[in-house]
């Protein structure tokens, strides 16, 4: 009896210790400060001398396990709640694009907001029977992109950032426009201009025509005047050719005539 009771006080003194230095390990206080691992607490000691003599096996093998680089033991693994997608803070979830596209056909789904920038389309839609909320993105009619929310605030975020990526997925649309209408409209500047100068061309020509037909007209004129002008001078030294003669032939009429004396 005496024996057993001295063996068990060297037991238990003897775990003790060991116990103490493998709860002091540094790799043991360093996973345990930084909570990298999560051991299992320690069953609480027995103090049975059967339970004594399996102490000293067990805590010998793991010291020496730690310092020659063994597996450490693994932390038992607990399930993790996954969390849905989260915009500004807001649940907001990937919705089925079947079922999305079944209830839009089944016309199940009220119209909050659209959103058209040429070939895409933003649109928030209101499911009554589940109180929630559909945003989707559409390009020309085939549907690209769905989420599914639960509240109004975090469908209008989702609405607001679809919007963004479809005015910026229509920016090339928007500058290719853009570019046709300032094509168009310089070539119709060009049009007007090149008709404007053809115009002022013809101007040009036509004056030209008319300032050589009003030279010719008036050099004809000036070579017609001055044969009327000769014509009239000779026409005018033949009258008075012909007034001396009349004159000549008067007197000698008047010299045929006998002179009367009046009483």
């Amino acid at each position: 009896m005496k024996s057993i009771l001295n063996r068990r006080n060297a037991s238990l003194s003897g775990g003790s210790s060991r116990l103490v230095a493998v709860a002091h390990d540094p790799v043991m206080q360093r996973a345990a400060s930084c909570g990298a691992v999560a051991l299992d607490p320690l069953p609480p000691a027995d103090t049975s001398p059967d339970a004594a003599g399996e102490i000293e096996p067990r805590a010998e093998p793991a010291t020496g396990a730690l310092h020659e680089g063994a597996p450490r033991p693994v932390s038992t693994l607990h399930p993790v709640p996954v969390m849905p997608a989260h915009l500004n803070g807001r649940p907001v979830q990937i919705a089925d694009g079947a079922a999305f596209e079944a209830l839009h056909a089944a016309e199940e789904l009220l119209t909050f907001r659209v959103y058209r920038c040429f070939a895409y389309t933003v649109s928030l839609f209101f499911h009554p029977p589940t109180l929630g909320y559909f945003v989707a993105l559409h390009q020309e009619t085939v549907l690209w992109r769905a989420l599914k929310a639960n509240d109004l605030d975090a469908a209008g975020s989702a609405f607001h950032l679809m919007q963004e990526q479809a005015t910026r997925l229509a920016d090339g649309e928007t500058r290719r426009v853009q570019l046709v209408a300032q094509n168009a409209e310089l070539t119709r500047l060009i049009e007007e201009s090149e008709a404007q100068a053809e115009r002022l061309r013809v101007d040009l020509q036509r004056h030209a025509e008319q300032e050589q037909m009003v030279t010719g007209r008036q050099h004809q004129v000036r070579k017609e005047v001055a044969q009327l002008e000769a014509q009239r001078i000779a026409a005018q030294a033949q009258l008075n050719k012909a007034h001396r003669a009349l004159h000549q032939l008067k007197v000698a009429t008047s010299e045929g005539v006998p002179h009367l004396h009046m009483r």
